[in-house]
């Protein structure tokens, strides 16, 4: 969604890995419009907090509304903390995701628990909002495994799967958006001139029929909500990173340039930032100046008006 909103700034939402607080919402603040220089807010502290569901948040985003007056956070209703029995988050997890709601990025109000994936669900990984002027609501996505029998057994994969909404509390029904046959994960999207570019995981294991597995590629269409999407780049990143995930991207707000963020995750070193001038061109170099929170996990960077930035930089 293109906008000529005067931006001054840029508030990066994310979680920290599980060892910190349960994962739970943190926010960071750019060095006054400096893409790459973030610092926490709030003395590193979680901003938000889930009771609710699986009492834990992961891979927030945030949506401002076309009328530029509201923003509407999602994140994952998952808690690893506990419990990180991968194989039953995937087949019994919560088929629901947090909804927050604000008028101006500080006050949040109550976080409420919404159902949105079907019941042959295992989970409901990475939501995302973007909004489709097309149809005129949101398009909320996020990945399930789907399993054809009730007790969730077999074998089976992530999906893309999306509904849309206009208000996040009603949604349609949830279809399938991006089903390649295997498993994908961590869709993002962002418009530009037109056209819209999506940004996604290949969660198979790398080698033999997926030489880039475990990696991020990119796929570009002119309608949001279409079908087939043509294939833009491959691997991206991994001649700088070993692997990655969870990427997030955003335009700079001085000038032509476009930023993606990889969590390479492991041990050493989580989101890495890469750069480009050209975003149909598929080419992206690792940025060589940046700092970053400390254990940035995925999440979004949205850009923030003066007004905005100086209520953000209150909370410290």
């Amino acid at each position: 969604m293109s906008s000529s909103r005067e931006y001054a700034g840029y508030l990066y939402v994310h979680f920290k890995r599980e060892s910190v607080d349960g994962e739970q919402i943190h926010f960071a603040l750019s060095d006054g419009n400096d893409p790459l220089h973030f610092d926490d807010l709030n003395g590193g502290k979680p901003v938000l907090y889930s009771t609710l569901g699986e009492r834990g948040v992961r891979d927030p985003h945030i949506v401002r509304s076309p009328d530029g007056k509201r923003f509407y956070l999602v994140a994952t209703d998952l808690r690893v903390f506990d419990c990180d029995d991968w194989e039953r988050l995937q087949r019994r997890g919560s088929r629901s995701i947090m909804v927050w709601e604000s008028t101006d990025l500080v006050t949040w109000g109550e976080g409420r628990l919404v159902e949105i994936a079907p019941p042959e669900a295992g989970n409901t990984w990475a939501p995302e909002s973007v909004w489709d002027p097309e149809q005129e609501a949101y398009l909320v996505h996020w990945s399930s495994t789907l399993y054809d029998n009730a007790e969730h057994e077999g074998e089976s994969y992530n999906r893309i799967m999306y509904a849309t909404t206009r208000d996040f509390r009603e949604f349609s029904e949830p279809r399938v958006w991006i089903d390649r046959g295997w498993s994908t994960i961590d869709a993002t999207v962002i418009e530009s001139e037109g056209l819209y570019y999506r940004f996604i995981k290949d969660e198979r294991a790398r080698g033999g029929q997926a030489p880039t597995g475990k990696s991020v590629f990119s796929e570009i269409a002119v309608y949001l909500s279409a079908v087939d999407w043509k294939p833009l780049a491959e691997g991206i990143g991994l001649d700088a990173i070993n692997r990655g995930e969870g990427p997030l991207v955003y335009k700079a707000n001085t000038e032509d340039k476009w930023f993606l963020w990889i969590d390479e995750f492991t041990p050493e070193r989580r989101y890495v930032p890469f750069e480009t001038t050209s975003l149909s061109g598929g080419q992206w170099t690792p940025s060589q100046d940046f700092r970053l929170p400390e254990d940035p996990c995925h999440g979004v960077v949205l850009p923030v008006t003066a007004e905005e930035y100086q209520r953000l930089s209150r909370l410290g």
